[in-house]
């Protein structure tokens, strides 16, 4: 099993210093958030920077996965906004194409993003209209480039659980690059299943795994031990996935090295348990 870590977990640092520390502490690849700090893909040169950090991640031996959820890129006033739900969803589909760009340039495994909050007064089925409508056109750029694309459901958005993303797949005609990212601890938070049976169900259409520890009825990420999933048994049922299973542990960068060096601990004695 492969492991990675969230850039979201290391905003205090460079990116160049938090690649050199997750290499250094025996990590497999990294969960990049394109963000201001960490490849703005808004900033100038950015071909030259994607170009180095290709070359960055090579020389390390890192794999990649490109996220998607930075708080403020695209509007410095409303967190995670625009998304594909607003009337100006147009920024929103611009920005995961571009996305889909920069993963082809860095050979990334996938690119992850999710639906966002259903607008207050916005029916529900047209809020799955402009949401399969923005998806075909990032299904177009995927296609163009030969990148997969990881949907994530997420606690509270339009599609927050497994049922949603199925759901949405098959407005979408169920392409097969249109695959699923999971976050193993909202298996704990959304889903009825248990957390094994959860990852299961995903299996088929997994395409990225983020990985963290979690209570039922909360969305918090939690450092591992810190919640109520079992992980031995989950780990065990992910086996057959051979994507990045990255640590997803956005509030954590104060501490980022320490939590990551105990996070891959855990993760190893987990599989062995």
């Amino acid at each position: 099993m492969r492991f990675g870590y969230g850039t979201n977990g290391f905003a205090n640092h460079r990116l160049g210093d938090a690649l050199h520390v997750l290499a250094d502490l025996g990590y497999d690849g990294v969960a990049l958030t394109l963000d201001h700090q960490h490849l703005d893909p808004f900033g100038p040169d950015l071909a030259s920077r994607v170009a180095a950090l290709a070359a960055e991640l090579d020389r390390l031996g890192l794999a990649v996965v490109i996220e998607t959820g930075a708080r403020f890129l695209l509007d410095p006033w409303r967190k995670h906004s625009p998304t594909f739900l607003d009337p100006d969803r147009a920024v929103r589909v611009a920005f995961l194409t571009r996305a889909v760009e920069i993963a082809a340039d860095l050979g990334a495994e996938a690119v992850s993003f999710w639906s966002g909050n259903k607008p207050a007064g916005l029916p529900a089925e047209d809020a799955w209209t402009r949401l399969a409508d923005g998806c075909a056109e990032v299904l177009k750029a995927a296609d163009e480039h030969d990148v997969k694309l990881g949907f994530e459901p997420e606690p509270g958005m339009l599609v927050e659980d497994l049922d949603g993303y199925f759901e949405l797949a098959r407005r979408l005609g169920d392409p097969e690059r249109f695959g699923l990212t999971l976050d193993i601890g909202h298996c704990r938070c959304t889903e009825s299943a248990s957390v094994p049976d959860c990852v299961r169900r995903a299996l088929p259409r997994l395409v990225n795994v983020q990985i963290d520890d979690m209570r039922r009825g909360t969305h918090e990420h939690l450092e591992f031990g810190q919640g109520e999933i079992d992980f031995p048994p989950v780990l065990e049922a992910l086996s057959p996935y051979t994507g990045l299973v990255a640590v997803e542990l956005p509030r954590d960068s104060h501490a980022a090295p320490r939590i990551a060096r105990a996070s891959l601990e855990f993760l190893r004695r987990a599989v062995t348990a």
